[in-house]
């Protein structure tokens, strides 16, 4: 072979491999790399999506709708943040890697309020016409999920400011050395914080032709979030941080989808 085509075969293998790859980014922050950067990004990649393995994804699951489930929490940060498409949105992605059939919303068009409402009011009759067309003739279940508790139920704080135990030690102790003890301890300040939220969603399976509910089940999980901060002789540190309410719905999503493939496929 050739030289120039020698050359050209490489180039060509390391543009294969390449592209074969997928992106990575650098960050532009400008403590990118540093101790805050290495401890911020450690916990942040606890809070990372991380695939299920569905026992079962390698059978397939037969056709089914997500609809919009209910959000029954009267709590405002959550009912702000939170809509029942985002939770039908998340639970269409699991699903589908557990290899059931999913039929999109997105293709039912402006028959999804009226499909949606007879599943809600449990009317079969309004259900099956809308069945009898094109794409909804395969499917066999009708799945929900909803929301029925989100509330923060625990917290819990401590500290030491040092303040205090400084000025004794500089007024008991009478000397130079004493008196610099004493401002030293007086610097120390610690504080730590820790809050616990309690999602819980259930699932229903629903038959697509009679809507009876075929199947459910209820999962809940615990929501962290936690602040610690240490200041000595105007030196600070200090960190933040937690699961998203986004990160936790959707782990409770993954959950009910493992026991829905595990169970009833």
């Amino acid at each position: 072979m050739k030289p120039n085509l020698v050359t050209a075969a490489l180039a060509a293998a390391l543009l294969a491999g390449s592209a074969g790859a997928q992106p990575t980014f650098e960050s532009p922050s400008p403590t990118a790399g540093s101790t805050t950067s290495q401890q911020a990004n450690e916990m942040a990649d606890k809070g990372m999506y991380k695939p299920v393995e569905y026992q079962n994804a390698g059978r397939p699951g037969p056709a089914l709708i997500v609809i919009p489930g209910e959000i029954k929490s009267n709590n405002a940060s959550f009912v702000q943040k939170f809509g029942p498409n985002n939770i039908a949105d998340y639970a269409e992605l699991e699903l589908g890697k557990a290899n059931f059939k999913i039929l999109e919303r997105s293709d039912l068009g402006p028959l999804l309020n009226e499909f949606t409402l007879a599943y809600t009011m449990g009317d079969p009759q309004a259900a099956r016409k809308i069945l009898q067309k094109g794409k909804f003739k395969t499917t066999k279940w009708v799945v929900k999920f909803d929301v029925l508790k989100a509330e923060p139920v625990a917290q819990a704080q401590s500290g030491f400011d040092g303040r205090a135990v400084g000025s004794l030690i500089g007024i008991l102790g009478g000397s130079r050395g004493s008196s610099a003890a004493g401002v030293a301890v007086g610097s120390v300040q610690t504080g730590e914080s820790t809050g616990v939220w309690i999602i819980g969603m259930r699932y229903k399976l629903i038959d697509a032709n009679t809507t009876e509910q075929v199947a459910t089940g209820y999962t809940e999980e615990k929501m962290e979030l936690g602040a610690k901060s240490t200041s000595v002789l105007g030196f600070s540190s200090g960190a933040s941080g937690g699961l998203t309410l986004d990160t936790l719905v959707q782990r409770l999503v993954q959950k009910n989808v493992w026991e829905i493939d595990s169970k009833y496929k």
